[in-house]
């Protein structure tokens, strides 16, 4: 029997294979998997894991009428992912209250009442926890899409990071967008105000280019050298290209002191090479995340305030 406390692991869509390796590679114990919820011993802050269940309990119920009482004896806000026994869930779900979850405008903030996740493992047990690590239910962020505006869906997932990490660049902060074109990252940086040094091999969109604050430059973001932009408050890449590769770079921008923060996308090539996933983790003051809009890729966040902590 381990010691270690009962952690449920909400697996990214699609990504169940890759979650469950990463914990097998880390150590964690894993004790029965139905569908993307992974009952495991001991917490590990997966990258694979869209939400994960802090502090889960079994709980025996003997009516639908029990369950209720039980789950609003705790808290108010639920929310159900069904993986089994899907019509005797979906009896309790509608007895509770209703969470709302509508699409969320670009700089409100992050839900901060709590939003508990439950389930049942069997017909007459709950898999109960109140507390989660995301407060968006199944930790899965949408929000009102501007399609009119950016020039590609990437825009999303610096509205996603900013919005999980509560912050992002300040009007008048240096931004560095590597591989920028067509423009989809240089628009939400120059939307808030930001300056944005963008580099490509290819134009940015027309519109983007002629945004307040936005000087593109035609090269390679592996060519650029800080002595070329000075020291930026961000250093941004969302570049289709081997995470290998990528390492390399940000390690150089680190080294030379060149950056304060750093948002960047693992572009991952066939299966998941989970030893490059750990390399970036490894780096001080670091977190590896799989947003809701990544799709065979992870993002990494670096920000200067949590290496100051780590060192």
């Amino acid at each position: 029997m381990s010691n270690k406390p009962m952690v449920v692991y909400l697996a990214a869509r699609g990504f169940e294979r890759d979650l469950l390796d990463e914990l097998a590679l880390n150590g964690v114990h894993v004790r029965e998997v139905k569908e993307r919820l992974v009952l495991a011993d001991g917490l590990f802050r997966s990258a694979w894991a869209q939400n994960i269940w802090l502090e889960p309990f079994f709980q025996p119920i003997a009516s639908v009428g029990e369950a209720v009482r039980t789950l609003k004896s705790i808290q108010r806000n639920w929310k159900l992912h069904s993986v089994d026994f899907h019509r005797r869930a979906a009896l309790i779900e509608e007895q509770l209250p209703p969470v709302k979850a509508k699409p969320l405008a670009f700089g409100a903030p992050a839900p901060t009442s709590p939003l508990g996740s439950w389930t049942l493992w069997d017909r007459d047990t709950l898999l109960v926890s109140a507390k989660c690590s995301s407060a968006f239910a199944d930790g899965e962020v949408n929000f009102e899409e501007d399609k009119l505006n950016p020039p590609s869906r990437a825009y999303l997932k610096l509205w996603e990071t900013f919005t999980l990490l509560g912050q992002g660049p300040k009007p008048g902060e240096l931004c560095l967008d590597l591989g920028a074109a067509p423009g989809g990252w240089t628009w939400v940086l120059a939307s808030m105000g930001a300056r944005v040094y963008s580099i490509d091999k290819a134009p940015l969109d027309a519109k983007v280019a002629a945004m307040p604050g936005v000087d593109h430059h035609i090269g390679s973001g592996f060519g650029l050298e800080p002595k070329d932009t000075g020291r930026v408050d961000w250093l941004f890449s969302d570049m289709a290209c081997y995470p290998e590769r990528l390492l390399g770079t940000v390690k150089h921008w680190m080294e030379a002191d060149a950056a304060e923060n750093f948002v960047c996308t693992l572009k991952l090539q066939g299966a998941t090479d989970h030893a490059i996933v750990q390399a970036f983790r490894e780096i001080p003051g670091s977190e590896v995340i799989h947003l809701s809009c990544n799709k065979h890729e992870l993002t990494w966040i670096n920000l200067s305030e949590r290496r100051r902590r780590a060192a």
